[in-house]
């Protein structure tokens, strides 16, 4: 079995992030994909959000507010353009949600959100679809986020915090550092 990767190349991501926008039109799917790189989020608490948490019925929120169901830590964590712009683009094609309403409501269960099982297939297909390997999965959103987070400038203790991790270790290994990214920091730095 192998491990869950980050994905690292951008023009990767973009082709998968938008798979159900521009191979498939099902806004749900992309908006999932979407908030799931750029909060950041365990697919558990991105599954449990409701419209409530994002926007007020007028206008998106600018900041999602959590309590994490793993660690039971309170996140606040800022809706960036992206996020808001696929949220927005999912809200506008549903007839009236409630506020009460799960954000990736299931189509089977009323009142349900999408199961792990079924966000699993969603990132898989586009995965596949894009050529990206076996090693993507539902944690390769939130790798996905702290790997291109460290590649800009973000130190290590504030990924730590971000995914609310106990130990450096953690955050080490999702960061998904390999030799090349150790080469391109010894080609970088000529002293």
């Amino acid at each position: 079995m192998g491990t869950t990767r980050p994905i690292k190349d951008l023009d990767q991501i973009k082709k998968f992030r938008n798979y159900y926008i521009d191979t498939e039109y099902k806004p749900r799917n992309y908006a999932l994909l979407v908030v799931g790189l750029n909060s950041a989020l365990r697919i558990s608490d991105l599954l449990s959000l409701k419209w409530q948490d994002v926007c007020d019925g007028k206008s998106f929120r600018k900041h999602i507010i959590i309590v994490e169901k793993k660690t039971g830590k309170e996140n606040v964590i800022a809706i960036n353009r992206s996020a808001a712009e696929a949220l927005f683009t999912y809200y506008q094609t549903l007839d009236h949600p409630s506020l009460g309403d799960y954000i990736f409501e299931s189509r089977k269960v009323a009142n349900k959100p999408i199961d792990r099982y079924q966000a699993y297939r969603i990132i898989r297909k586009a995965a596949v679809a894009c050529g990206l390997g076996k090693n993507i999965s539902c944690h390769s959103l939130r790798k996905t986020f702290g790997y291109h987070a460290w590649q800009n400038g973000v130190p290590p203790a504030m990924l730590m915090s971000i995914f609310n991790h106990s130990s450096y270790n953690i955050t080490r290994r999702y960061l998904g550092i390999e030799q090349d990214d150790k080469d391109k920091v010894f080609r970088t730095i000529s002293l």
